[in-house]
C-alpha cells in the first residue's frame, strides 16, 4: 500500500472534487418519524442529518457540493440557505422522482469535475475520503465503491466480490443469512466519462441499471472496518447519533486499499 492511502495523504483532498449528495428519496420505511421533515434533515446528535455530511466533506477539504432534491426540497433548500458553512452548495430539484441514477443524469450539467464524488444522503461511514482517493487514482478504474465491513449483514444487501476484490454482484438482503461480509455504505467516486453515459442512459437507479450492469471486475472495491450507519429505519435512526458523535472521538479504523483485501 502506498503511504498515500495508509495515511490519507493530503487533508485538502477534496477540494477539485464535486460532491454530490443524492437527497431526493421519500423516506417510506420512516413512517411517520419525521413528521414535515424530508429524511436528510432527520436530527441526529442535535443536529440535522445533512449537517453532519456537510461537515465530513468538508473536513477532508471539499469546496463545492451539488444536492439532488426532490421529496419536500423546499425545507432543504430553507435549511441550507441558512447555515453557516465553507462549501459552496448547489441545491437542483428533481421536477419528478427519477430514482437515483436519473438524479445523476438530472445534475451532469450542473458537476465539472473528473472525477466526482457521490454519495447517498441517507447514510454515513467513518471512512477516510482522503484514503478513497488516492486508492481510486492508484487503481486506474473508472468507478470505485467504497464498502464497509459488517460482522452481520443480515439487514443489507451483501456486496460480492471476485478474487481480485473487484465487484462482482450485489446479493438482495436476508436475513436468515447472517454473518460477516462486506456492505455498500453508498460512496462512489466516478469518472466524468461514466456520469455522461447515465446523461445519456434511461437509468433510474444507480445500483440496479449501472454498477450492476457493468462490465465484471471493472469497479474498484475499497473497504475497512468502518462504523456505518443509514438512517432508513426508525431504529437505525435512533442508533445514528452514536455512529456520527464517535467519528470526531475516535480516529477511523484502517483503511484497506483493494490489492490489499484479497
Amino acid at each position: 500500500m502506498s503511504a498515500a492511502v495508509a495515511t490519507g495523504g493530503n487533508r485538502q483532498c477534496l477540494a477539485d472534487i464535486d460532491g454530490v449528495i443524492l437527497a431526493g428519496g421519500l423516506g417510506t420505511r420512516l413512517g411517520d418519524t419525521l413528521g414535515p421533515l424530508p429524511k436528510v434533515l432527520a436530527p441526529v446528535a442535535g443536529r440535522p442529518f445533512l449537517d453532519h455530511l456537510l461537515a465530513w466533506l468538508a473536513g477532508f477539504g471539499a469546496k463545492r457540493v451539488v444536492l439532488a432534491l426532490g421529496h419536500k426540497a423546499a425545507r432543504v433548500a430553507a435549511h441550507i440557505g441558512a447555515i453557516e458553512t465553507p462549501l459552496a452548495l448547489v441545491p437542483l430539484v428533481e421536477p419528478q422522482p427519477l430514482g437515483t441514477a436519473g438524479a445523476l443524469r438530472f445534475t451532469r450539467p450542473s458537476v465539472t469535475s473528473d472525477p466526482v464524488l457521490v454519495l447517498n444522503g441517507d447514510s454515513f461511514v467513518d471512512a477516510d475520503l482522503c484514503a478513497l482517493v488516492a486508492a481510486h487514482r492508484e487503481s486506474g478504474a473508472e468507478i470505485s465503491m467504497l464498502c464497509a465491513e459488517m460482522p452481520d449483514c443480515g439487514r443489507y444487501g451483501r456486496v460480492e466480490t471476485s478474487g481480485r476484490r473487484r465487484f462482482e454482484r450485489f446479493a438482495e438482503k436476508d436475513e436468515a443469512r447472517p454473518g460477516p461480509g462486506l456492505v455498500n455504505a453508498g460512496v462512489y467516486l466516478f469518472a466524468a466519462s461514466v456520469l455522461d453515459e447515465i446523461a445519456r442512459s434511461d437509468a433510474a437507479s444507480l445500483e440496479r441499471d449501472v454498477l450492476a450492469k457493468r462490465a465484471p471486475g471493472s469497479i474498484a472495491l475499497v473497504a475497512g472496518p468502518f462504523r456505518f450507519i443509514d438512517i432508513g429505519t426508525p431504529e437505525s435512526l435512533r442508533a445514528a447519533a452514536d455512529v456520527v458523535t464517535k467519528r470526531d472521538a475516535s480516529p477511523s479504523p484502517p483503511f484497506r486499499a483493494e490489492k490489499d483485501l484479497g
